[in-house]
């Protein structure tokens, strides 16, 4: 078995094994065996960037076998520089939502953890796929799971989010399906996605195709104004399940557009980059103004998401260097950073039981610690240089000035709506006196806790101080993918 099959199918055994022996009696060894699961699904990723050759844009470490041969549908996988990075990063967030749920859950313990463990190696999946129906079918199984997340651990309204949740992405994805099936048929009866990146396509075929992947991908992103089902769902699903949602599941609709939009339909994606940077650009501006008056920490974290995901497709239809990669970059910072702010809005909830900013204030004076944890976290939201949340953003207003200047302009408004509303939050939960008695009856991160923001603090602050084995990784796949996008043209 390849690496790449053992990244995903690593994590997918033990869930299912903790499927298996389940009761919450046994909850205890559930919890080691789920640590154990996550943790070798991690090291199973760690030979990869040992083994992955740069310069080259091929795709490494490919397996491919025969699946369903009456439709010559492979178990085809592999990864390139665009591709790559998201495997260890699904792994590592993996090992510390397993870390951070320890305590916070208590009922169906084994089921929670197997949801998660399965998602796991189903989001590998998605990055390392290259047959389409593979891709839709690792792309649609990750609903599964975390559909039940959401509706058997969330808060109140838990089964109208994870309703919401299923329907906008499934229903986006079948017109994927559709266009797939159409790619199948043009290609003489091919499910090769490499084969599909060098079909001559009509504009009207490649219009409808962009369209039918915009469908599918702007809602997974989620892209202004499909937007409406994250900060819901955010709101009522427990802290890991926010965690994984906001670091690993967004990127899947990122990535389908570098992977089929832009290579399969190059002259329509040229063609409507005006639209996708107009949305990106309202995610940004508009989008950032709308977390600054929200109540409810996660709500407001979760707007968050949406305009720095804004960052991501704004960076990929500039059509240059330095926005796809600073794109790819953003989407790697904002899984850590991202995770970091939702599991440290879950430590105080644990605590509080409330997600208001009204409900605390003066955290910094019972938890000195865990304040220093979300400082960092808060500066690497607003885009501090240093913390990861700055080098992405910074190759894309970079990318986006040497495009156009305006563009640049507008979207450096961020870094100023992004540190209004983040360090605006931070002053009311964290600064001043103790506001009231459950602040003042706090306690200061364990060390189970601790280990978990370590972890986090360590990534955040090691791609911020040198994202270049970040950026070496995607160089080449990234000019090789722009090559293609401008070298296309239409019959």
């Amino acid at each position: 078995m390849g690496l790449l099959s053992l990244a995903i199918w690593t994590p997918i055994a033990f869930g299912v094994l903790l499927l298996a022996i389940g009761r919450d009696e046994h909850a205890r060894a559930v919890r080691w065996l789920a640590l154990l699961g996550a943790l070798l699904g991690f090291l199973v990723t760690l030979p990869l960037y040992d083994g992955f050759k740069l310069g080259t844009a091929a795709m490494q470490f490919v397996e491919k076998a025969s699946w369903i041969e009456r439709f010559n549908v492979h178990y085809h996988l592999g990864v390139d520089g665009i591709s790559f990075w998201f495997v260890p990063l699904t792994a590592f967030i993996t090992v510390i939502v397993v870390i951070a749920s320890w305590e916070a859950i208590t009922e169906r313990v084994n089921q929670y953890m197997g949801a998660f463990l399965i998602l796991s190696g189903l989001m590998i999946g998605v990055f390392s796929a290259l047959d389409g129906i593979l891709f839709y079918v690792f792309f649609e199984a990750t609903l599964i799971p975390m559909y039940l997340i959401i509706g058997i651990w969330g808060g109140p309204n838990k089964i109208y989010a994870a309703f919401k949740f299923f329907l906008y992405t499934l229903l986006g994805s079948l017109l994927m399906l559709i266009a797939l099936i159409y790619l199948y048929n043009q290609s003489g009866g091919s499910f090769d996605i490499a084969t599909w990146h060098q079909l001559p396509l009509s504009r009207r075929a490649q219009t409808m195709l962009f369209f039918a992947f915009f469908a599918a991908f702007a809602v997974k992103v989620p892209m202004w104004p499909v937007h409406t089902w994250l900060p819901d769902v955010h709101v009522e699903a427990p802290t890991g399940g926010s965690a994984v949602l906001a670091a690993i599941m967004l990127k899947l609709g990122a990535y389908g557009f570098l992977r089929f939009s832009m290579p399969i339909a190059p002259d329509a994606s040229r063609e409507w980059a005006w639209l996708m940077i107009a949305l990106s650009l309202i995610a940004v501006i508009y989008v950032g103004l709308v977390a600054m008056v929200q109540k409810d920490m996660k709500k407001l974290v979760a707007y968050s998401s949406v305009a720095h995901m804004g960052f991501v497709t704004l960076g990929f239809f500039i059509f240059n260097d330095l926005g796809v990669s600073g794109g790819l970059v953003q989407m790697i910072a904002h899984g850590f950073v991202s995770g970091a702010m939702f599991l440290s809005i879950g430590v105080l909830y644990d605590r509080v039981h409330s997600r208001e900013i009204a409900a605390y204030g003066g955290v910094v004076n019972t938890m000195p610690n865990f304040t220093a944890f979300a400082l960092l976290f808060a500066m690497a939201n607003c885009g501090l240089p240093g913390t990861a949340g700055f080098v992405g953003e910074w190759m894309v207003i970079l990318g986006a000035t040497k495009a156009n200047f305006w563009i640049g302009l507008a979207s450096a408004t961020a870094l100023i709506f992004g540190a209004a509303y983040t360090l605006w939050m931070f002053k009311r939960v964290y600064l001043g006196p103790a506001a009231n008695d459950h602040v003042k009856e706090l306690t200061d991160i364990n060390s189970r806790e601790f280990l978990v923001m370590s972890l986090l603090a360590i990534a955040v602050l090691a791609m911020g101080l040198y994202p270049r084995p970040f950026t070496d990784v995607m160089d080449t796949s990234v000019a090789e993918l722009l090559k293609h996008v401008a070298l296309t043209k239409l019959n």
